[in-house]
């Protein structure tokens, strides 16, 4: 959820509010809203918008606003109060959105400008070189400034200025979209930058996926755009009630000829200090040189205003050595695998040509790796205007690196000479996850560089080699976990209309989108994820609306699927099979043993299966309840026509006996009832003693393995696979060296050159089993967005303490557990206006104590289930011990 969002185009905005408060057994019973036009109407309780009025009900996320029509431009400000059962009255502080340009109409006297033509040292190939584009416009104003925002469009990448200062706090700006589909504008309030008489404004624009995509090469296969261009609103409203906008047009002058030579995502910066323009975008500044803008075409995309943040610098990585090498040049080691940028500090002559090559790792002797990069150069270049120390980070482009060869540089370079900025969207860190084992906590800390370094706007692949591509399957359960880490909601509600962009007319979907690459390749478990990650933002955000407005694309794609490919009630399509499956030897990329492969109609079928029940649960969300008669009616087909082709009722087991071919069925419920312990117990045997408690599962089986093992009693064997530090496991990456998630089980031995050191894909539902299966921290299903917490944790699993919190939509929730030989002592944290259902993991209410109180007088509703005691718990925190 957006704070104080400048700009949306959402008619009807979702408003939603913590109740802070440290009074336990707190809920809200009611509450109201009020919605003015102006901040001192507001402060006057005059809501000329819309007041709610008294609304009885603990709902607290997601409330739709239902006042006023919003009109372009309009300011909102609001505050909610609230009733709680403890006898008190609420009120919050005073919020504020404001609505963006809502009609295509609104912008049309607004020309988009540029440069369509290569300058001097400009080239376009493979290694595309194109050079920043510099713009500017003196305006004078002629009254005193009441209020002033500006709307920008600048494709691929800006950054704007306005008397000579930057606005915003933005890096890689805007997101990236299919900009044939959709482009994305970002609003500002400039009031204060802006003054009586002169002022003057700027920008410049990088390249970003607009033109540096490869630009003409492989047409067939890259999506390329254009040149780089800009449109511009800024409205300015006066003191005296009168108001003025200013548009990009033919009078904006123009320059191509300025430091940022070139700027490409895949092979670095050039920047040439000694062609600064000192003040280029104050109005003391000689603009003869430079030539009026052109009008050029438009981009193509229906113009939206951007729901999800900007990529911003979210922390510093100081390099822990630097050594000479034997070639003249030297190794600086970050100690971490990052992603964003190196930030230079250096005095020299004019002239002086640093050149920063980045990799993540380094070869026996030395050198830079570099063969897993493919042909992205990753190469940022600076040269000094030689005037005392000079200070440099790139612009436009991002780099995944761990060791940078310096070479070039004047005199012998310091650590201090160098610091890595970090870049991903600016949402926050949400999740914490600490244990008794030290191998589980670095995975977990390998997972957040991973997660975070690959928020670009989108979730990509990888941020080092020539892809960096938004693939769907790498986020079909990921997503879910990532949720626990980062408040990623906005992002993926962005990717799915990225997807929903991407969509064929006849129905099909990509599997990467947006669609920079044309991969239409008709599986299941890539474009899957539209409804996975749909999915997860219901569960762990309680976002209905995300399904209502995506239900008829993804209902579109399921009838799509069902026409071309169901034969004889099997889903007779697959692309990719369990990918990534570790191979039978350690050289191998790809494993080429039938026996570890899984069958791919099997795979596409049980998914389509899964699919067609979580699309049950959407048909009810998007009142849509005539389409389950068929979900159904289809899914017991499937059902019927998988085991009868796939079970081997003699062997109790799935196909070939992969684990991933038996995992799936256990996890969807395809299993008739009578055999489900005996396939798991096959499984079992499959995972402990065929691979010897290792991991045998590529991307598709391990999304489901470690929740699969712990909810069907094995707890214990899921949690050696997390802590095991042999081949194949995550902690084998750790062994290794690895300070994110590799692409391949076994990087660092197959060939490297395949090999990315910081993917996510591998995860699986790992990140889900810390949080929900050994911290205890899950959302019921039935109460969406963390209303009703299960906390559930595996006590017995192999861990002996557990510490982790998640602040959820609804509030901060802990969970901190230890045990030893004289019990379990376990610390709760429930926000305020939820309630939790507690397991204990025993039958004897005599053995616990709750806040030092035994439970039988704590007056804690609870009951017996399975042998354990369930405490419903309000909000508050608890310090529960058992001995």
């Amino acid at each position: 959820m957006l704070r104080n969002p400048e700009g949306i185009d959402v008619l009807q905005p979702r408003l939603s509010w913590l109740v802070n408060t440290a009074i336990p057994g707190v809920e809200q019973t009611a509450y109201q809203i009020l919605v003015a036009s102006t901040k001192e109407k507001l402060n006057a309780n005059e809501a000329d918008l819309w007041d709610s009025g008294k609304v009885t009900g603990n709902q607290s996320i997601n409330v739709v606003y239902k006042g006023e029509k919003m009109s372009s431009r309009k300011e909102a400000y609001w505050k909610v109060k609230i009733w709680i059962n403890k006898g008190e009255t609420l009120w919050s502080e005073t919020n504020h959105w404001s609505m963006g340009i809502l009609t295509y109409a609104e912008w049309k006297s607004t020309r988009w400008i540029g440069y369509e033509k290569l300058s001097k040292d400009d080239s376009v190939s493979q290694y595309s070189r194109l050079s920043a584009r510099y713009l500017r416009k003196e305006i004078d104003l002629k009254k005193q400034v009441k209020s002033a925002k500006v709307y920008i469009m600048g494709m691929g990448l800006y950054e704007l200025y306005i008397n000579g200062n930057k606005i915003g706090d933005q890096v890689l700006a805007p997101v990236p979209t299919d900009y044939t589909k959709n482009v994305k504008y970002n609003v500002f309030d400039v009031t204060s930058q802006l003054k009586e008489g002169k002022n003057m404004l700027g920008t410049i624009l990088g390249n970003g996926r607009f033109f540096a995509m490869r630009q003409d090469y492989k047409p067939y296969k890259i999506k390329s755009f254009g040149f780089p261009k800009m449109a511009l609103q800024l409205y300015v409203d006066y003191t005296d009630g009168t108001s003025e906008t200013i548009r990009t047009d033919e009078s904006w002058k123009l320059t191509t000829d300025g430091p940022i030579l070139a700027n490409n995502e895949y092979d670095g910066e050039e920047y040439d200090a000694r062609k600064e323009m000192k003040g280029w975008a104050t109005t003391n500044f000689d603009d003869k040189n430079w030539v009026n803008a052109r009008y050029v075409q438009e981009p193509g995309g229906f113009y939206e205003a951007q729901m999800t943040p900007n990529m911003k610098i979210m922390g510093e990585v100081k390099p822990i050595s630097i050594k000479a090498t034997p070639r003249g040049t030297y190794i600086l080691d970050m100690g971490q695998n990052m992603v964003g940028w190196l930030q230079l500090k250096v005095k020299g002559k004019s002239g002086d040509q640093i050149t920063m090559k980045f990799a993540e790792s380094l070869q026996d002797d030395g050198s830079l790796y570099i063969a897993n990069l493919r042909d992205a150069k990753t190469t940022d270049i600076y040269t000094l205007k030689g005037e005392g120390e000079e200070i440099w980070e790139p612009r436009f482009v991002f780099h995944g690196f761990r060791f940078v060869e310096i070479s070039g540089f004047p005199g012998k370079p310091t650590l201090d000479n160098f610091v890595g900025k970090v870049v991903y969207d600016d949402i926050k860190t949400t999740g914490t996850f600490e244990s008794s084992d030290a191998t589980m906590n670095q995975i977990f800390k390998n997972a957040w560089w991973g997660i975070s370094g690959n928020y670009k706007g989108m979730p990509i692949d990888c941020p080092q080699r020539n892809e960096r591509q938004p693939w769907l399957g790498d986020r079909t359960t990921g997503a879910y976990g990532e949720s626990f880490l980062f408040d990623n909601q906005t992002l993926y509600a962005k990717w799915l209309d990225d997807i929903k962009y991407s969509q064929t007319q006849d129905g099909g979907l990509p599997d990467v989108a947006p669609a920079f690459w044309r991969y239409y390749g008709d599986n299941v478990t890539w474009p899957g994820t539209y409804i996975t990650v749909g999915d997860m933002l219901y569960q762990q955000f309680g976002d209905a609306e995300v399904i209502k407005k995506q239900y008829p694309s993804m209902k579109k794609w399921m009838t799509y699927m069902e026409e071309n490919y169901l034969q004889n009630d099997l889903m007779d399509k697959d692309k990719y099979g369990d990918w990534c499956v570790p191979p039978e030897s350690l050289e191998l990329i790809r494993s080429k043993d039938p026996a570890r492969l899984t069958d791919g109609q099997l795979l596409s079928s049980a998914f389509y299966y899964q699919l067609l029940n979580i699309m049950k649960k959407f048909a009810v969300i998007a009142k849509e309840e005539s389409d389950i008669a068929h979900y159904d009616d289809l899914a017991t087909r499937i059902k019927k026509a998988f085991n009868a082709k796939y079970l081997n009722t003699a062997t109790n087991s799935y196909a070939n006996n992969t684990v991933t071919a038996n995992v799936l069925p256990l996890a969807f419920g395809m299993v008739p009832e009578n055999l489900v312990d005996k396939v798991f117990q096959n499984m079992v045997h499959e995972v402990e003693v065929t691979k010897n408690g290792h991991i045998s599962t590529g991307v598709i089986g391990t999304q489901f393995l470690m929740r699969t093992l712990t909810n069907f009693g094995r707890g214990d064997l899921a949690y050696k696979l997390a802590s095991n530090k042999t081949y194949p496991s995550w902690g084998y990456m750790v062994e290794n060296g690895a300070t994110t998630i590799w692409e391949l089980w076994n990087g660092n031995t197959a060939d490297p050159s395949m090999n990315s050191q910081n993917h996510v894909m591998l995860l699986g539902d790992l990140m889900i089993w810390y949080f929900e299966n050994m911290a205890g921290i899950k959302s019921n299903p039935e109460t969406p967005g963390f209303k009703q917490i299960i906390m559930k944790p595996d006590f017995n699993a192999g861990l002996t303490y557990v510490n982790a919190s998640y602040e959820s939509v609804h509030g901060l929730i802990k969970s901190h557990w230890k045990k030893d030989k004289k019990g379990l002592e376990w610390s709760i944290t429930i926000p305020a206006n939820t309630t939790a259902l507690v397991y204990l993991p025993t039958a004897d209410s005599k053995k616990i104590t709750v806040n030092k109180s035994k439970l039988e007088k704590a007056g804690i509703e609870s009951k017996t289930e399975d042998k354990q005691q369930v405490l419903k718990l309000y909000s508050g925190e608890y310090t529960i011990k058992i001995n």
